[in-house]
């Protein structure tokens, strides 16, 4: 069964669209002046800036007498508040499972954010399985974490598996080039973008999702990935049973939270298993995708929803996750 892989934000969600309305609603509620939007827009760097170069800036700026947890936990409500699936990308994901193809997702990021993205909106029963970074210990564009994509989605990593794989993403460095890497197929959204990488480029572009989904689908005869940079093998694991990253690319940027509450806007999503779209409970601390693969999720903190051994990053570097947000 050909399998489907997509990036989370600015891919399935617009989740530059929910930072400017966060923004807009902070400006609002500290009675600042709405035209400083476009400068937070610019701080945000499209969300690769860390959240807290983000925040301290905003405090500094305003000379706001509030904590950093405090205005960390304002940002994550905001924007979690105004993230949504538009209507014509659940139609695309559901044509493309009419049409046979088994769906994933592949997220760079924070495990808590973007796990409360996928259940918020209701990508869960949409897709068979999913992969965040964070709790992979593994980012894109390695071609390891596109690998424990497909186990989790129930199409096992070997043979010739790549060849009836797509991936849909915004993000060059991390999704483009990790699709390449990976042997795979690929679909840049270009959001009226130019393209500038010289080393890589898409199989196929497209202005949106639907557009890009609607490409997959007629593209019976699409161009084979490149000799050379197929990634030829099965699921690797690192020592301890656990893949670990070697690089990150450009991954969303923010404080680093471990883990999701039980319950609350933070619980755990519900997996797939068996019957693409059919729910069943989460069990325990985790996420169980169809293949039965299980993303380990640690305590959260209640208040900020960050967990232990935060990190940030937005640029290359061996150990570094950032969340996406």
């Amino acid at each position: 069964m050909p399998l489907l892989l997509f990036d989370l934000d600015n891919t399935l969600l617009p989740r530059d669209a929910a930072y400017r309305a966060w923004a807009q609603d902070f400006l609002s509620e500290h009675d600042l002046p709405p035209g400083d939007l476009d400068w937070f827009v610019t701080l945000d760097g499209g969300g690769y800036v860390p959240r807290s170069t983000v925040l301290s800036a905003v405090r500094r700026r305003y000379g706001l007498d509030v904590s950093a947890d405090f205005l960390s936990a304002h940002y994550r409500r905001g924007i979690n508040s105004h993230i949504h699936c538009p209507p014509r990308h659940i139609e695309a994901l559901r044509a493309a499972r009419t049409a046979g193809w088994t769906l994933g997702i592949v997220s760079n990021g924070g495990t808590g954010p973007q796990l409360e993205k996928i259940r918020r909106t209701g990508l869960g029963p949409l897709v068979d399985g999913w992969v965040i970074s964070e709790e992979a210990d593994c980012v894109k564009p390695d071609p390891l974490i596109f690998e424990m994509a497909a186990q989790r989605c129930g199409v096992a990593p070997t043979g010739d598996w790549a060849d009836h794989t797509w991936m849909i993403g915004d993000h060059a460095p991390a999704d483009i080039a990790g699709a390449e890497l990976a042997g795979l197929r690929s679909v840049w959204l270009h959001h009226g973008r130019p393209w500038a990488e010289s080393g890589y480029r898409p199989t196929l572009k497209a202005a949106g999702l639907p557009e890009a989904v609607g490409q997959v689908l007629a593209a019976r005869s699409a161009p084979a990935p490149r000799p050379g940079v197929h990634s030829g093998g099965p699921l690797r694991k690192a020592a301890g049973g656990r893949a670990r990253a070697t690089a990150l690319v450009g991954a969303r940027s923010g404080a680093r939270p471990a883990a999701v509450a039980l319950n609350g806007p933070s619980a755990p999503v519900p997996a797939n298993a068996g019957t693409p779209g059919e729910l069943v409970p989460a069990g325990g601390l985790g996420v169980r995708n169809r293949s039965g693969g299980f993303a380990v999720i640690t305590e959260v903190h209640p208040e900020t929803g960050a967990g232990p051994g935060t990190r940030t990053g937005s640029g290359p570097g061996p150990t570094a996750v950032a969340a996406a947000q």
